[in-house]
């Protein structure tokens, strides 16, 4: 007896924060009522006290046990708990208030009215809900939720620490069809693929869905969005830095039949990552960390291994900046105090689980040097605070300590500030400040007691190397370099001196002005200096 059904889509979106989305169709967010207006044919009545329920279901093979299928009938009030249904009637209409429960699965449903003959009353989409206090993704501050939500435009930050650039990018996550794209993100993974059941059911846990994401974003070993290029070589594709906005990017995915994009770096990986997250309901941010450690074998130190010629011959690299994501949720599943921001790489440069992705990982465990945390918190540490060991190994096999830092991984670690086109520093959310008793003893917890920290000869001889502060990129500046003998023995030193540019991702370029020169150390005992210089 139901002549017409009205979602009212404008009105509830708008109390969801989705009608950026559309005002045409049913877009809400767990735990929190919306209504829909049941027109009755005429003569038709409707009392409070009918055997009536309704079917809410999500899924290909929806399921009470596995929670992407819920049964509930009309009750008193509506309960923020659970899945639930009031009804107002007036002459001609009913008016049905429902609400989600808070960790319901995401995605697309369908709502039926059940008194013994099924009636569907339409489809809704189920987002992730920061306004919801029993919502894992809750963020309190409004401010925030309009910036890591709702905000389509941002900044991502590249270039050096004492050079940083600004890259303005638009995330694009309330435009036409990219919900519907993010949701097919998720529908095309691997876990999908082998379990669709599972996979729909887990759909209720953030950290589950962002650990997908960090997957899918890239395409390595699944149907992912982005194919990572460091090579110079674009011709197939597009350059990573030509990129500007997200959204073309996820429509060339979907409309070329799921076939991955040609070509990202991190940066566009993390912008793309930001935007799927903040359309399913996730707040994220991007982060950019400084002097980026890749640690290529888990031991925490970044180990440079280099020939008489100067040629690095380790594995281990540092990049001059690295790109991510954060995002905010509750961490059920570890120690209380480790809920809030977790960090999600999609770049694809390791293997978790036998999967190209990273995390998420809890900030406040990086910083604590937590390692033995889900997911993938050693890498990310190292990323952030490896110590940095050189060495120089010589052609009849001996092996020397040249020198090394604590303080040259991990800087600046930024992201943009809320409501203002800012960079903001966070550098103190993922390590204490470098030098100071907390962070050795960070570092010391998180110690893999590593063996090639002690190895080598120590040489006594150390070499720092210095430019004006004045200098200008692409003019010429002076470059000084600075021995130190720390020994009771006189040296004469041979001296390699030369210059290589170098990528953001620590891929060395040609060298230029190579030079060679005897330096004869003389003069005090116990200290004694060398000071010579090069003009490039």
């Amino acid at each position: 007896n139901i002549e017409r059904i009205d979602l009212v889509c404008e009105v509830n979106n708008t109390d969801h924060h989705t009608l950026q989305n559309s005002a045409d169709r049913l877009i809400v967010r767990r735990g929190l009522p919306f209504t829909i207006t049941l027109h009755l044919r005429p003569g038709t009545h409707f009392q409070n006290g009918d055997n009536i329920n309704f079917i809410a279901q999500t899924g290909p093979i929806p399921s009470v046990e596995a929670q992407t299928k819920a049964k509930f009938s009309l009750s008193r009030f509506i309960s923020r708990s659970s899945w639930s249904a009031t009804a107002e009637m007036s002459d001609s209409t009913v008016s049905l208030t429902v609400c989600s429960h808070p960790n319901a699965p995401i995605g697309v449903y369908k709502l039926i009215l059940d008194q013994g003959e099924a009636i569907g009353l339409g489809e809704f989409v189920l987002l992730f809900n920061p306004w919801c206090k029993q919502d894992p993704v809750y963020l309190a501050s409004e401010a925030e939720r309009e910036e890591y939500v709702l905000s389509q435009d941002g900044l991502i930050y590249r270039g050096i620490p004492n050079r940083i650039t600004v890259l303005p990018w638009t995330f694009g996550q309330f435009e036409p069809g990219i919900l519907d794209i993010c949701l097919q993100i998720l529908d095309e993974s691997p876990n999908y693929i082998s379990d669709a059941a599972l996979d729909c059911s887990e759909r209720r846990n953030p950290v589950y869905v962002t650990r997908v994401l960090s997957a899918m974003i890239n395409s390595l070993g699944d149907k992912g969005v982005l194919v990572g290029n460091w090579s110079d070589d674009y011709e197939d594709g597009v350059k990573p830095t030509v990129w500007k906005d997200s959204c073309s990017i996820l429509r060339q995915w979907s409309n070329d039949g799921c076939r991955a994009v040609r070509y990202g770096q991190c940066w566009v990986f993390a912008a793309v990552a930001c935007t799927v997250s903040r359309a399913l309901g996730i707040p994220c941010r991007v982060v950019t960390n400084y002097g980026s450690a890749r640690d290529s074998n888990g031991d925490l130190v970044m180990e440079r291994f280099y020939n008489e010629f100067d040629e690095n011959i380790a594995d281990d690299s540092i990049w001059n900046f690295h790109v991510w994501v954060e995002n905010w949720m509750t961490r059920p599943d570890l120690s209380l105090g480790y809920e809030g921001w977790q960090a999600s790489d999609p770049t694809p440069q390791h293997r978790s689980e036998g999967v190209f992705c990273c995390g998420p990982v809890p900030v406040r465990a990086i910083k604590e040097g937590e390692l033995t945390f889900k997911y993938d918190v050693p890498f990310v540490y190292a990323e952030v605070n490896a110590d940095v060991v050189e060495y120089i190994k010589l052609r009849d096999g001996r092996v020397f300590k040249m020198g090394g830092s604590t303080t040259e991984v991990g800087k600046s670690i930024s992201t943009k500030a809320v409501g203002r086109d800012e960079r903001e520093d966070i550098t103190h959310n993922y390590k204490y400040p470098e030098g100071s008793e907390e962070e050795r003893r960070v570092y010391e917890k998180a110690n893999h007691h590593n063996k090639l920290a002690q190895a080598g000869e120590e040489p006594g001889l150390h070499i720092k190397i210095k430019v004006t502060p004045d200098m200008q990129i692409g003019s010429d500046f002076d470059v000084y370099a600075e021995l130190k003998n720390n020994t009771m023995v006189t040296k004469s030193c041979r001296v390699m001196f030369y210059a290589q540019a170098v990528s953001y991702n620590g891929k060395l370029g040609e060298t230029c002005g190579l030079g060679v020169i005897l330096v004869p150390c003389r003069s005090w005992v116990c200290q004694k200096w060398a000071r010579t210089w090069w003009q490039i």
